[in-house]
């Protein structure tokens, strides 16, 4: 397919409404904020226009998440995050992320001006992100790593764990350096459906919102746009294939999906066993997360 096409979908009902609420509450941390850590799993469709602003009077770290599982061959990011602020796990030799974002942070404090107070020797940032980025997640690992300490936020593997701005959290010694963590917040409106439906394959969305269905659909046409073809291979498949429907059949067999179903018949009811196609949509979409189909990057 040369364009996919979407049917005219609304995405007003994708968004909860808690997220106007996390972004008042995030400009009020904003005050008493130093530096901004921006974290992403995707380079453009994964940055909230709505926190553009924040970002344009504070330094800031851009954190890009799932570095492993992009495409190499695609480096639509530079290695610089805009005027006043750096980036970490873009460009360069790879070096965990974890160990970058302490000194970074640093630097940019001290080579910028202090907003709210004169004078202190602490750090304080905000952590910033659309839902389910891993922002909760790199505190803890900061955590881990400069104070020995365990997990001080919960974490989890979809949308919406964190709903409320956060009280700080110490993770580091020297420098004295606090972060906060913030509920993720989606833009109020989405430039366009694709945008939504990339977040979506990310995990910013609820799955059940969007439609495992038409997620499933839009990952085969992004992947076989960009020749990713390790799904043919995974599946059993003699060929790529264009649509959806012959492709969730063999995941459906070979992952061994099935239901069962009541039928009526002429005798009565009978029990039929029938392929799961939405079982089968859903685990196409958890082996591309995993990284199972080959590395993509959607942006």
């Amino acid at each position: 397919r040369e364009r996919f096409e979407f049917g005219g979908r609304d995405v007003a009902s994708w968004f909860p409404r808690h997220m106007a609420k996390g972004l008042r509450q995030m400009r009020l941390a904003l005050r008493r904020a130093d530096c901004l850590v921006e974290r992403s799993h995707i380079p453009l469709s994964g940055r909230n226009p709505a926190l553009q602003e924040a970002l344009g009077i504070r330094p800031h770290v851009l954190v890009l998440n799932k570095m492993d599982l992009a495409d190499p061959r695609r480096q639509p990011v530079s290695a610089g995050a805009g005027p006043g602020g750096g980036s970490a796990g873009v460009t360069g030799r790879p070096v965990p992320v974890p160990l970058q974002v302490v000194p970074m942070v640093a630097r940019l404090v001290a080579d910028g001006p202090r907003y709210h107070r004169t004078e202190s020797s602490e750090h304080n940032i905000l952590v910033i992100g659309v839902p389910n980025v891993g922002k909760s997640s790199l505190i803890n690992s900061l955590r881990r790593l400069h104070l020995k300490k365990g997990k001080a936020t919960a974490v989890g593997g979809e949308p919406g764990i964190t709903k409320a701005v956060l009280s700080r959290i110490q993770v580091c010694e020297k420098p004295l350096m606090y972060l906060v963590d913030t509920p993720g917040v989606l833009p109020p409106r989405l430039g366009d459906v694709e945008m939504g439906m990339k977040l979506a394959l990310c995990g910013a969305i609820r799955d059940h919102l969007v439609g495992e269905d038409i997620m499933a659909d839009y990952l085969l046409y992004t992947l076989n746009k960009q020749q990713q073809f390790r799904y043919v291979q995974r599946y059993g498949l003699g060929q790529p294939c264009d649509h959806i429907e012959p492709l969730l059949k063999h995941v459906a067999l070979s992952q061994g999906r099935t239901q069962k179903v009541k039928v009526l018949t002429g005798t009565g009811n009978v029990n039929m066993m029938m392929l799961n196609y939405p079982a089968a949509a859903y685990e196409f979409l958890r082996d591309f997360r995993a990284g199972r189909l080959g590395r993509l990057t959607l942006d």
